[in-house]
């Protein structure tokens, strides 16, 4: 089940997962598995760093305070889930399907979600720097409170995605393509490549003022006086 986030006037809001986890039993089955099946589970500080748990399975899951340095789950498939304070160098989350998920206060550098899927999925709180989602589709995904240094949307289909809150820097559009994207939560709101991708979108004023130079430098414009 989830719930819809306000949107502005012309913009259709995202919708919250609202995640209610059962009673959680412990894991205590050692490494990861590939193509392993894990059900109403709590990974709790564990150290994942460097396991393979590539097309596993987590459904209703709690993973708190876990490293993620290098963890290998492309493929994986992740539903009904919290993500609480992991943290991580190059988590490999390819082409994995995210459905009603809330990743809370992460640590990641460089995490891999190159053609994932995300659909209902709440990313507050924490750092996550040079993230990884080109040709990903995000459907009523909301980033909130967080910090996004880098992170790269080429050729990613963005559809009803907010930005609450949250620093956007250097962000990377080349072929994106936007639908319902409301990004006036956004402070600041840097965009490196694709300010052309804008179409569907929504920004403040104040924003398209702060745009303003690069768009000029984009289009050929000399602002002089």
């Amino acid at each position: 089940m989830a719930r819809r986030a306000a949107g502005g006037t012309g913009v259709k809001g995202a919708r919250r997962p609202e995640v209610r986890l059962p009673a959680l039993e412990p894991y205590e089955g050692g490494e990861l598995e590939p193509d392993g099946d894990y059900d109403g589970l709590e990974f709790k500080d564990a150290d994942l760093g460097g396991q393979d748990g590539s097309g596993a399975r987590f459904m209703d899951c709690a993973l708190t305070g876990c490293a993620l340095d290098g963890t290998r789950l492309r493929h994986a498939r992740v539903q009904d889930s919290v993500l609480s304070g992991v943290r991580g160098v190059g988590t490999d989350f390819a082409e994995a399907s995210l459905r009603d998920v809330e990743l809370v206060d992460a640590r990641l550098g460089g995490p891999q979600l190159h053609g994932a899927v995300l659909e209902r999925v709440l990313i507050r709180g924490g750092k996550i720097d040079f993230l990884n989602l080109r040709t990903a589709r995000l459907r009523d995904v909301v980033f909130e409170g967080c910090v996004l240094v880098e992170p790269d949307f080429g050729g990613a289909r963005l559809e009803r995605v907010e930005f609450v809150d949250c620093a956007l820097k250097g962000a990377d559009l080349h072929a994106a393509t936007l639908t319902d994207v409301d990004l006036r939560g956004a402070a600041p709101l840097e965009i490196s490549t694709g300010l052309d991708r804008l179409s569907g979108a929504v920004i403040s004023t104040g924003q398209l003022l702060d745009l303003a130079p690069v768009l000029a430098a984009q289009w050929g414009i000399r602002v002089e006086g």
